[in-house]
């Protein structure tokens, strides 16, 4: 699956967090009695020192907070944890790696890389978007919302001992801005200024208009040392040790093979407010497999300790093995209280032949998710319909009167089904030879211009239509297969291709496929991975997450409005209104979605009590049965 904007931020990655308004920023600070910053660096008069930032509302922690409501802050630490990596940020692969810069666009970075940086701010799991100090013990901002002062924590290190100052972010801007993967450098593109400004502060500067989010998305990515990106170039692919300030170092790898993490015993950060109770593992490891049986039979061996469950069908047939059975190894739900994100098959709208609308729908109505969900996915999930599925941000019926005032100056733009019920993929009779849908798709590429010769749909320049449907490891073949049969009975020269994990991922990043699968996370509140996801300008972007090339102006206009939306009301009729622009143009054949974790994992870990609402917590808030003493 793919990383959400929150995982990334808790993982002090990429990842635009929710950023409390100037206005309600002041507000609020004044009923906290916040003071005017007066110290090192000279803050304005008219900025307000905050202990932390929320995007639409309260923090729900107070400045002097001891720790994070879901956590065991007396968690004791050391024992050993390991899994097979199950979420992946930019150029990170599944199945192997070949750098340690998971954060450019050069090879296949490695998986668990995150846990060895620290950001200016961490996000609460708890509170759907909150940030609160890590290595900023505060942040001051200017009236006019255009200027940031970041008060670095003196304290903090790297791990080699070296003091983390203000001239180490600015370094990590200067690359990140420069060489840094696309989704990143786009996101940071209305930051104009990363100033030192003494030692311990850092001035971020933003430019007028900028999207609401951009000054948390910076205070979300990681921080690198200066010193080690002047003998290691940010935008080269690199197998050397990186030099990390957060709880965990790179201690041994083999590449392609594993990755082991060892916790610094005496993190610098280890007794902030927000890290208490968290990382409690002596060691990390994330193990590569190169194909899922290969995986699974390393789990029933104790390869390796915790497995997180994708495959409706493993799910259902191959967790009754011994180590189950005697108690050795649980196996669990766990609730996913986020929004179920986006999932489907993304149709590569740069190539010709999707540029109709009624092709990318033909091709919809060819896909049998009912047949497929009872005898591919034991029907353990619910088909996906929306942009926006199971959030407030979904649209459902007509446009009420308040979707319909931002979407009216659209009308002869979009199609009109955008003011009425939005587009719901087609529901078959799950025969899996649903005729009355075949009928539909073949007029729709009839009218398309295409024609039946010798079996084949042909344009009117001859071209047979053919797609090709892109996979790097196979798991998907059974979903495909059906699918697969059913566009080649409508004419249609289908074919699954499974390439290694360089090749696909060179080949997402080029845009130089038919059809993908790919996984989105939205936040609570959408910001900027709307621009990532959906934008013109993404769609021209090497490398960038609009896999499907959407380059739309009412789609652009409804993201700037989004992004500048005041309140989180205006927030939700845009996302609305936007949900139902893109469903009307077919980019996608929506997949499916689960409300819970499928966990495994052998009996070797504690936990809290509860999860925290928006996350999983596994590696963050767990801990081991059986910890080092000696590791404090």
């Amino acid at each position: 699956m793919s990383l959400s904007r929150r995982a990334l931020l808790r993982l002090s990655a990429l990842g635009a967090a929710p950023l409390l308004l100037p206005g309600a920023a002041r507000a609020q600070a004044a009923s906290e009695g916040a003071a005017s910053a007066a110290a090192e660096g000279g803050a304005s008069a008219k900025a307000v020192e905050r202990h932390g930032l929320s995007f639409f509302g309260d923090l729900k922690y107070p400045a002097d907070f001891k720790h994070f409501a879901y956590v065991n802050p007396d968690a004791p630490k050391g024992g050993p944890f390991s899994q097979i990596g199950s979420t992946f940020m930019y150029n990170q692969a599944p199945n192997t790696f070949d750098t340690l810069n998971p954060y450019n666009q050069r090879g296949n970075g490695a998986q668990g890389i995150e846990l060895i940086y620290d950001s200016l701010l961490t996000a609460a799991g708890d509170e759907k978007s909150a940030m609160y100090p890590r290595l900023a013990s505060s942040v001051a901002i200017e009236d006019d919302g255009l200027t940031y002062r970041f008060r670095l924590n003196p304290k903090a290190r790297f791990h080699d001992g070296s003091p983390l100052a203000a001239d180490d972010v600015v370094a990590t801007f200067a690359a990140m801005k420069a060489d840094a993967y696309e989704t990143i450098r786009m996101a940071l593109r209305d930051v104009t200024a990363v100033e030192a400004d003494g030692p311990h502060t850092v001035v971020m500067r933003f430019k007028p208009g900028r999207a609401r989010d951009v000054p948390l998305t910076a205070a979300g990515l990681p921080i690198f040392s200066k010193a080690f990106l002047a003998t290691h170039p940010f935008n080269q692919s690199s197998l050397d040790l990186p030099l990390g300030s957060g709880p965990y170092r790179l201690m041994r790898f083999e590449q392609g093979r594993f990755l082991e993490y060892e916790r610094v015993a005496d993190y610098w950060g280890r007794d902030l407010p927000a890290l208490r109770g968290r990382y409690n593992f002596g060691t990390v490891r994330y193990e590569y497999f190169r194909d899922r049986n290969a995986g699974m039979e390393g789990f029933k061996a104790r390869a390796y300790l915790f497995r997180e469950e994708f495959t409706a069908r493993e799910w259902a047939t191959a967790y009754d093995f011994p180590a189950v059975r005697e108690g050795k190894v649980k196996v669990e739900t766990m609730p996913d209280d986020t929004f179920s994100g986006v999932q489907g098959w993304f149709l590569n709208t740069r190539r010709t032949k999707f540029h109709d609308r009624r092709v990318r729908e033909a091709v919809n109505l060819l896909f049998d998710f009912e047949w497929t969900g009872k005898n591919v996915m034991y029907d353990a999930y619910k088909r996906t319909v929306s942009y926006f599925q199971n959030s407030p941000m979904m649209a459902q019926g007509v446009p009420s009167p308040a979707e319909l005032k931002v979407l009216e100056p659209f009308r002869d733009k979009v199609p009109e089904e955008v003011f009425g019920e939005p587009w719901v993929p087609p529901v078959s009779d799950g025969s899996g030879e649903d005729r009355n849908l075949r009928r539909q798709a073949a007029q729709l590429l009839k009218e398309a211009g295409y024609t039946i010769q010798q079996g084949r749909l042909v344009d009117q320049k001859g071209e047979v239509l053919a797609i090709e449907f892109l996979d790097n490891e196979g798991a998907m073949e059974r979903h495909h297969a059906r699918f697969i049969a059913h566009l080649k009975k409508a004419g249609i020269e289908a074919t699954y291709r499974v390439v290694d994990a360089a090749q696909y991922q060179l080949r997402l990043q080029n845009f130089d496929f038919d059809v993908v699968v790919k996984r989105y996370s939205m936040a609570p509140y959408p910001g900027d991975e709307l621009r990532a996801y959906f934008s013109t300008e993404a769609a021209r972007a090497r490398g960038s997450y609009n896999l499907a090339g959407i380059a739309d102006p009412v789609v652009d206009a409804l993201i700037s409005r989004a992004l500048a939306a005041e309140n989180a009301d205006d927030l939700v009729i845009t996302c609305r209104c936007l949900d139902r622009v893109l469903r009307s143009g077919r980019y996608w054949i929506p997949q499916w979605h689960s409300a819970v974790h499928r966990i495994a994992f052998w009996d070797v870990f504690e936990r809290p009590p509860a999860k925290p609402a928006f996350e999983r917590g596994v590696i963050d808030t767990w801990w081991s049965r059986t910890p080092d003493a000696k590791a404090g």
